[in-house]
């Protein structure tokens, strides 16, 4: 018997999970990617407009269909994002060379949907609350008045064509306020949806939600007559439970996904707000129940890696870590 050695397996071929199909799952689900807005926006150190038009193509080349880009928001209140009326611009080719992909923007009232219209954007998103802490702190206006700032938006914006998003975020507990009551996040993700948002994403902001309670709020939704299609998920993995909370999810029927590249971001206007959910981290558990995404691990793991190496500092998603190890960027 040799004794020698078993060489060391390239990083990136150590292979993807087996899948193996769990009973109530969907065949294919959906990934909202958000790491190019959601989660660049808390970088301190300005990223060059060019190096985000880079991650940009290399997450579309890797097979995610949806991405948001950028904010129209004043550069006062995200500084990051200062650079979207340079940055929308050099992402014209991209849907050309990626049939189906949409670049939406986050849009927080109507001087920056007519910024989104002027870039003839075909996808925004709007932003609301839960709770009336958070939309004070955050839009400096109480709930309801967010909401009625919210709705010639959607309004302008369905009238010209474009597909509109709505956010709602604090949708299972608060930094101020404690739990939130899932009568509140109905009422509110009620009113998007009725003003003319085609699709509503549950932000779990600070990361406190537990798979009872998602279960507990999507049945919630459902009793109010809410199709679970018109729903998504956003959690952010403050306690370890964003994929639990996530698989809760698909077990209720939702089958679309937000997640950040690499498991960049968290909230600049809830400090105790730590990373989404890592894109790859996603993948990988999506992969191993045999679920269709479309994406490209291995690409997604080496953009991620690389823009880690454009941040100098590694990735916080394990999948990346796995993958790359002390390689990354």
């Amino acid at each position: 018997m040799s004794t020698a050695a078993a060489p060391e397996p390239d990083a990136l071929d150590l292979g993807l999970p087996d899948p193996v199909r769990a009973p109530g799952l969907p065949e294919e689900v959906r990934i909202h990617e958000v790491g190019p807005r959601d989660g660049l926006q808390n970088e301190s150190a300005l990223v060059p407009v060019e190096v985000k038009a880079e991650f940009i193509a290399r997450l579309a080349a890797a097979g995610l269909n949806t991405v948001e880009a950028t904010s129209f928001v004043h550069p006062k209140w995200v500084p990051q994002l200062a650079d979207a009326e340079e940055l929308v611009p050099r992402l014209v080719g991209l849907p050309e060379r990626h049939p189906g992909l949409r670049l939406p923007v986050l849009v927080p009232n109507e001087r920056g949907l007519d910024r989104a219209l002027a870039h003839h954007t075909a996808d925004i998103a709007v932003f609301a609350s839960a709770t009336e802490t958070f939309a004070r702190r955050n839009l400096n206006r109480s709930a309801d008045e967010a909401m009625a700032m919210f709705r010639p938006v959607v309004e302008r914006a369905t009238a010209a064509g474009v597909r509109v998003r709505g956010y709602l975020s604090m949708c299972f507990g608060d930094p101020w306020e404690g739990p939130v009551p899932a009568e509140q996040v109905i009422r509110f993700g009620g009113q998007l949806l009725e003003m003319g948002c085609t699709e509503l994403s549950l932000g779990d902001t600070i990361g406190v939600a537990t798979p009872g309670q998602v279960t507990a709020l999507l049945d919630g939704f459902a009793a109010a007559g809410v199709p679970v299609g018109r729903l998504a998920v956003h959690f952010h993995d403050t306690y370890g439970q964003a994929l639990s909370n996530t698989l809760a999810a698909l077990r209720s029927g939702v089958t679309t996904v937000d997640a950040s590249a690499g498991g960049l971001g968290g909230c600049p206007y809830a400090k105790s707000a730590t990373g989404n959910l890592a894109t790859e981290d996603l993948v990988w558990m999506l992969h191993g129940l045999g679920i269709r995404t479309g994406v490209d691990l291995r690409a997604l793991v080496a953009a991620s890696g690389w823009m880690a190496g454009q941040l100098g500092r590694p990735s916080p998603s394990r999948t990346v870590q796995a993958l790359l190890g002390a390689n990354q960027g």
